[in-house]
């Protein structure tokens, strides 16, 4: 939507797991989960943007491998796009949340998501589940 920041998510897949992230702020975010990531920066294309995020954010390498349909509103100012993307080295590590969870497709309405996150997660469940 013009006006509004984008923010991207990584849908990080490991066999048939996908890796959610406890946030620890805002305060009204804290405890529920997301799919990790953060803003896009002026001029930054947005895998770049996601393979930095979550460098910074989990400390591992990542390769976007494609991006989920739509997008979702993040508050009134920005709007959340989600690649999916694989580990290429390192073990996510929380620096930024306080617990990180593999989640395989049973498991994924287990965790109390960010309501922005939650529009992709039917189709991350179709990918996890394959043909």
């Amino acid at each position: 939507m013009p006006g509004r920041q984008l923010v991207v998510g990584a849908a990080i897949l490991r066999e048939d797991r996908l890796l959610a992230a406890r946030r620890t702020a805002p305060r009204e975010a804290a405890g529920r989960w997301e799919l990790p990531g953060g803003k896009v920066e002026p001029g930054e294309d947005p895998a770049d943007a996601l393979v930095r995020e979550i460098a910074e954010e989990l400390g591992c390498a990542i390769e976007v491998t494609g991006w989920l349909a739509g997008t979702a509103p993040v508050g009134r100012g920005h709007e959340l796009a989600v690649a999916t993307a694989r580990i290429l080295s390192g073990d996510p590590d929380p620096v930024e949340h306080d617990a990180l969870r593999w989640l395989r497709p049973g498991q994924l309405d287990e965790v109390d998501w960010l309501e922005p996150d939650r529009p992709f997660l039917p189709e991350l469940r179709r990918r996890m589940m394959g043909p």
